[in-house]
């Protein structure tokens, strides 16, 4: 039996005009449509809520007749799925047909349309992400998922193996909403056909194992999921280069996150997990297709020196004026964040700690300054172009790093007029 709660004193969104002005156009010639998924979930939970997203009886075509019919604008964003985005007072909404899966490959499903809520609930993923709510706030389950929301346990509707092997990307689903949602110990049943289906991931895309990765790696706190997933063997799966340097690093970062103010960044996280290796960086980097700015800065990363609590200012700026000031940010970071940990039972991490957070401090507010003298000042001075001007700037830098680079341009060209560089 279906249970009932009514969320319409806290959720704010579900008092949105054009939501509204959407419920009131699908709810009529016989149709219906409710709230379903995320915004109902979150509303539950009492977590942000960022989109909402809408089932219906309707077929698509029909949908979209009643969306113009209103003076919407329906788009067919995917209607060989069921899915027409409709466009109220310039805010998108996803209306989706209520389905069944004919036919699963892991991949892609073939879908028929229906207008039995029941059945629309028992193909969806998880239990805490098939609850609908009507029109008026009342929230409708039918498999569980209400029992679940107040015990944060996360749960395949249904029979873990068969969902599983209905959508392969399930399995990272699985370990991204526990990381966000879950509490305790995973289910069970779900850590199980994990781990046996785990090679299924294979037939995934790199783009859909990296979007969803980075999703578990923005969640307040992924390590709990991040360790079952090691447990599973799927990290190994999608991360093999963590294989034999371990998952420790991540719970200091958490740690230092959220004593030190820090904000979430999930290639941070990532970078903990990893060996500080260039090559095999470059490697993942290409196998996960990250964005060219995703794969600099991992490859820099790697290839950067490792920051030694010891390090000079003076040469900590030399390594920020040498452009490497991202990769620097993040060596000290995570340095930083395995000393404070450390250091509740060692004396000497404590000291290491504490000149960490002075070289980040540095590191956050220094502008590395342009150097002030040029080719054009030089060839004014009488130098011609070619390998001896190259040289004579290149002293004249090291001079002005080597002062801290405080010389100005007019000191800097006295020195050329000395013939001290030459």
């Amino acid at each position: 039996m279906s249970e009932t709660v009514n969320i319409s004193g806290k959720a704010s969104w579900l008092h949105d005009k054009s939501l509204q002005a959407l419920f009131a156009a699908l709810n009529r010639d016989g149709g219906e449509a409710r709230a379903v998924g995320g915004a109902v979930r979150n509303t539950l939970l009492g977590t942000l809520v960022n989109d909402v997203d809408l089932a219906t009886t309707h077929v698509p075509q029909e949908t979209m007749r009643l969306a113009e019919a209103a003076g919407f604008k329906p788009v067919p964003t995917g209607i060989e799925h069921g899915t027409v985005t409709v466009v109220v007072n310039g805010q998108p909404f996803e209306v989706t047909t209520l389905r069944q899966d004919i036919e699963t490959n892991g991949r892609h499903a073939q879908v028929a349309f229906g207008t039995d809520w029941k059945v629309d609930a028992e193909r969806r993923d998880f239990t805490i992400n098939a609850l609908y709510a009507k029109a008026d706030g009342t929230v409708v389950d039918h498999v569980g998922g209400l029992a679940d929301i107040e015990t944060r346990t996360l749960r395949f509707i249904g029979d873990a193996e068969q969902r599983i092997r209905e959508d392969y990307l399930r399995i990272l689903r699985f370990f991204r909403f526990y990381a966000w949602y879950g509490a305790g110990r995973p289910d069970g049943d779900a850590l199980r056909a994990s781990a046996r289906l785990r090679e299924g991931i294979r037939q995934l895309s790199a783009e859909r194992i990296w979007a969803e990765l980075k999703k578990l790696l923005s969640a307040e706190d992924p390590s709990r999921a991040l360790l079952w997933m090691r447990q599973a063997g799927v990290l190994t799966e999608v991360l093999p280069e963590s294989e034999k340097w371990g998952i420790d690093a991540i719970h200091g970062l958490i740690r230092a996150e959220n004593d030190l103010d820090w904000p979430v960044d999930c290639l941070l996280r990532l970078e903990s997990l990893l060996p500080p290796d260039a090559e095999r960086m470059k490697a993942l980097g290409q196998r996960l297709k990250m964005s060219n700015a995703e794969r600099m800065r991992l490859e820099a990363w790697a290839a950067a020196d490792k920051v030694e609590s010891t390090l000079s200012e003076q040469a900590l700026k030399l390594r920020i004026y040498r452009g490497q000031r991202q990769a620097v940010l993040d060596r000290i970071r995570l340095a930083y964040a395995a000393a404070r940990q450390a250091a509740v039972a060692d004396n000497d991490a404590l000291i290491r700690a504490g000149n960490y957070a002075r070289l980040l401090q540095l590191a956050e507010n220094w502008q590395a300054p342009a150097f002030p003298v040029t080719g054009a000042d030089l060839l004014q001075k009488g130098f011609s172009k070619g390998p001896e001007l190259g040289a004579a700037l290149r002293r004249l830098e090291t001079l002005w790093i080597d002062s801290g680079f405080g010389l100005d341009r007019r000191v800097l060209l006295d020195k050329l007029d000395q013939n001290s560089l030459l």
